[in-house]
């Protein structure tokens, strides 16, 4: 009998594991970040791309566990909306994805980035809004919100949905360092023209998220004033 609830227990936290990396991996879209990602980093050495890409998946998995722990009651603290964080955050993305895509490679290339500098800005831009951008904030605050209930507990520090919900971020977020790490590696086997061609395309859509974005933000405000 013992046996037969640990077996159910965990099964519910698997499945709650797995209801998070499925509500988090299309809006993180770790591919797509991958490419933006690339087109940032493009002059900054392989080492220090290492070091950067294990700050930004640490930043990501905090910064999303964080929101899922507690990120409505600290918005609710601030009176901040979600649509303000909407608003704001697609400006953000976008006013990053149209740098991307009107910059210019040759300058960019042609500069010797300080390590330490770099190593900075991990937190903001490259993990805030670049991989876990203010759509990842809002699922994730959404699901802190929705676990409970999900896994029958009575609050979100319960055991199992702390368990599932630590599980299925990690397994996002490393996912997310796996493109990370191989993104020059893919980039050297589309070749010189067919890594410009996505960086573009990807810098193109992360424009397009960031108006996404904003045009949500913007509609939510609308409705709350009715």
């Amino acid at each position: 009998m013992k046996f037969s609830v640990i077996y159910n227990d965990v099964m519910l936290v698997l499945q709650a594991s797995f209801l998070v990396l499925a509500a988090l991996f299309p809006i993180v879209n770790p591919i797509g970040s991958a490419a933006v990602f690339l087109a940032m980093v493009e002059s900054i050495d392989l080492e220090l791309q290492r070091k950067l890409i294990n700050r930004i998946t640490m930043y990501s998995f905090f910064l999303l566990f964080v929101s899922m722990l507690c990120g409505g009651k600290i918005l609710s603290f601030f009176g901040i909306a979600l649509y303000s964080v909407q608003i704001g955050g697609g400006i953000i993305v976008a006013v990053n994805g149209w740098h991307l895509l009107t910059k210019d490679a040759q300058k960019v290339s042609a500069s010797t980035p300080n390590p330490e500098e770099v190593l900075n800005q991990a937190f903001y831009p490259y993990t805030l809004p670049i991989t876990v951008g203010p759509g990842s904030i809002s699922v994730a605050v959404a699901l802190g919100a929705h676990l409970p209930t999900e896994l029958h507990a009575k609050s979100f520090v319960s055991p199992e949905i702390l368990a599932a919900s630590i599980l299925g971020t990690l397994v996002t977020c490393a996912i997310v360092y796996v493109c990370y790490r191989w993104a020059r590696a893919a980039a050297l086997l589309l070749g010189k023209s067919g890594t410009t061609v996505l960086m573009r395309l990807s810098s193109f859509i992360l424009f397009c998220i960031g108006v996404q974005i904003l045009a949500s933000g913007i509609r939510n405000y609308i409705e709350s004033l009715h």
